[in-house]
C-alpha cells in the first residue's frame, strides 16, 4: 500500500471517528448529546456550571453553600434495572450511610425514587439527595451533595426547583 493511500485511509477513518463523537451542548436549559436530550430548570445566581471530564452530563456548584448538583442520562434499553439498585450504584464510595429516607414519587410522568441520607466520602460528612428516574429507555440520575447542615437545606430548595423544570421526551 502506498504512503498516499495510507494517509487517505487514515484521514477518512479520522473523519468518520470525529463525526461519530458529537459534542454535547447545553443552551436555554436544554442538554443534548448523542445519547439523550432533556430540559432542566435554572439555578439562581449562587450557582455556576462546572465543566467536568467525568461521565456526568451537567454539574453545578454553589461555592458559598459548599454543595454540588448533577444530572446524568444513560440511554440503553438493557438498563431495565430496579430504581433501588440504580440508586445504590450512585452510593459507591460513600461509607457510614445513615438516616435513609426513601420514597417513590411521581416525577416527569413516571415514578422516581427519591433518597436522602447522610454518609461520608473519604471521611468527610456529606448529605445526599438522589433522584433516579427511568423514562423511555433512559435512566436519569440527579444528585445534590453537600454538608449535613442548614446550607444543604437551603441548597435543597434550589435543587428541588431545578428538578421541577425537568422534562424529557
Amino acid at each position: 500500500m502506498t504512503r498516499k493511500r495510507i494517509r487517505l485511509i487514515s484521514a477518512l477513518a479520522l473523519t468518520i471517528w470525529a463525526l461519530g463523537c458529537a459534542h454535547a451542548s447545553f443552551q436555554g436549559g436544554v442538554y443534548r448529546d448523542e445519547e439523550a436530550s432533556y430540559h432542566v430548570g435554572e439555578f439562581g445566581s449562587d450557582w455556576r456550571r462546572l465543566e467536568l471530564d467525568e461521565p456526568t452530563d451537567l454539574a453545578f456548584e454553589a461555592p458559598a453553600l459548599d454543595v454540588v448538583a448533577q444530572v446524568n442520562a444513560s440511554c440503553d434499553p438493557a438498563l431495565d434495572i430496579p430504581l433501588s439498585s440504580l440508586t445504590n450504584h450512585l452510593l459507591i464510595g460513600f461509607t457510614e450511610r445513615e438516616g435513609r429516607e426513601q420514597q417513590t414519587l411521581p416525577f416527569a410522568q413516571r415514578e422516581a425514587l427519591f433518597t436522602q441520607l447522610d454518609a461520608k466520602l473519604d471521611g468527610v460528612p456529606r448529605r445526599l439527595r438522589l433522584v433516579v428516574l427511568k423514562k423511555n429507555g433512559c435512566v436519569y440520575d440527579f444528585a445534590l451533595i453537600g454538608p449535613p447542615d442548614a446550607r444543604f437545606d437551603r441548597a435543597r430548595r434550589d435543587f428541588d426547583a431545578w428538578l421541577s423544570g425537568f422534562s424529557a421526551p
